[in-house]
């Protein structure tokens, strides 16, 4: 009776093994699958294609960057000169004349005093009606120089147009005549016009030429800045292997 018992518990052992050892290969199977994969993945090396593209400029020497970084702002100055809107610039000179019993440097002292308070807002008030323009707006236009030799302002106005300019300029010179004309009895010192300001014929701004000048050196200097900031590659590798330790005084003494 124990014979045919034992047989049924054998069969049911090798199918329990036979199931272990097929889970184990799935699992095996599927860890190396995965791991293979993901190994691939991350190790997959750049495009041929991009290392072909990028190849020539690995070879190109470290001072290129000096001459592309200079065409690069040349470029740019260039660019900036033809995309710029043009300025005018025209100017008109008011004399200050003294009075019959005025010491003649009076008239010096004046015109500094006045020049100083020809941009402000008192004065180009009354301008801003032949300007066209607020006063504020004016005060950003107009710029007024003063000689210490002579009694003499100077009175400057910048506009996109050179009919403005010149216009702006003679409202400023003319706001500023009438202003002094309401204190020359004190003073014994009075404003006259000297010269109108015309329209000019050429803008007072940069030309595309100059502005790529000043674009090519500031490339240069940014370049030549790059290469001294720029770490330099090690000249080479040192030889590998082991280093010879200090000779003992027996070997020294047997040499």
């Amino acid at each position: 009776m124990s014979a045919p018992s034992s047989a049924p518990s054998d069969t049911t052992t090798a199918r329990t093994e036979s199931s272990a050892t097929s889970g184990s290969t799935s699992a095996s199977t599927s860890g190396n699958t995965s791991g293979g994969t993901g190994g691939t993945g991350a190790d997959t090396p750049p495009p041929a294609g991009l290392r072909t593209r990028l190849a020539p400029l690995a070879r190109l020497p470290r001072w290129s960057v000096l001459p592309a970084c200079a065409a690069l702002g040349a470029l740019a100055g260039g660019t900036y000169g033809l995309l710029q809107t043009p300025e005018y610039t025209a100017t008109s000179y008011v004399v200050a004349v003294p009075g019959a019993k005025a010491d003649p440097a009076t008239a010096l002292g004046f015109a500094q005093a006045y020049g100083r308070v020809a941009t402000q807002l008192a004065v180009l008030g009354d301008a801003q009606v032949a300007a066209g323009i607020s006063p504020t707006e004016l005060q950003d236009r107009v710029k007024v120089a003063t000689s210490p030799d002579a009694p003499m302002i100077a009175v400057s106005a910048s506009a996109d147009r050179p009919g403005d300019a010149a216009t702006l300029a003679n409202a400023v010179s003319r706001a500023l005549t009438a202003s002094a004309g309401h204190t020359k009895d004190s003073t014994r010192v009075k404003l006259l016009p000297f010269s109108r300001a015309v329209a000019p014929a050429a803008p007072s701004s940069l030309s595309a030429s100059v502005t790529a000048l000043v674009g090519l050196c500031a490339g240069g200097l940014l370049g030549g800045l790059g290469l001294l900031v720029r770490p330099r590659a090690a000249a080479g590798a040192l030889p590998g292997g082991a280093v010879p330790g200090p000779a003992s005084a027996e070997d020294r003494g047997g040499a």
